[in-house]
């Protein structure tokens, strides 16, 4: 209890301070004593900001000191959180997207999912066969690399069950008949949405 009384109180750092703190460090660096290393910020899923993060990042990305910034996102037009009626390409407002670079992303083929499985099955110790590699890659290509690689630990898991020491095109089939990808499971949901609560 005394021990939490004498802790010093945190304070939020005001504008004032944060101003008197970057005139130094803009000194320093001028004077040659400092070096400015940028960091990276990498936001995933940037489309879940609301507005009010927009607005701070856009704010923050004007200053000498910003850091590199790399959104990650996979929606097309969305609406921007904390809006009722402003959609813009990739859920970021249109004045932040045209300060950004653009990377075009390719879809992976079918040898990139099994090269990039099969280093996952290495990770994870699972002993998988050429087959059920090319088998899983061939899901993943369907659905999402995700998908597949989340169908590799419930097959070892069948296959020890079956008393076997390689994962087998066998277990992936019986595996993936078990489960669905998102999209399947969607699909689902909007042909049977009479059945299902509302």
């Amino acid at each position: 209890m005394m021990g939490q009384l004498m802790k010093p109180k945190k304070t939020e750092i005001t504008d004032k301070l944060r101003a008197e703190i970057n005139k130094v460090v803009n000194r320093y660096i001028d004077q040659g004593v400092a070096e400015l290393v940028p960091g990276v910020l990498f936001v995933d899923e940037v489309h879940m900001l609301d507005i009010e993060c927009f607005t701070y990042l856009h704010r923050a990305l004007e200053s000498t000191i910003a850091p590199i910034v790399v959104f990650a996102s996979n929606r097309g037009n969305c609406l921007i959180r904390g809006t009722e009626d402003i959609s813009s390409p990739h859920g970021i407002p249109l004045d932040l997207l045209d300060r950004v670079m653009i990377i075009r992303t390719m879809m992976y083929t079918p040898q990139e999912l099994k090269q990039i499985i099969k280093i996952r099955a290495q990770t994870e110790s699972i002993n998988i066969s050429e087959e059920a590699l090319s088998h899983l890659a061939e899901i993943g290509s369907k659905t999402t690399l995700r998908y597949a690689v989340q169908l590799l630990t419930p097959a070892s898991l069948l296959g020890r069950v079956q008393g076997k020491e390689n994962v087998e095109r066998e277990q992936i089939e019986e595996i993936n008949e078990l489960f669905y990808d998102a999209k399947s499971s969607a699909k689902i949901l909007q042909d049977q949405q009479h059945k299902f609560m509302k």
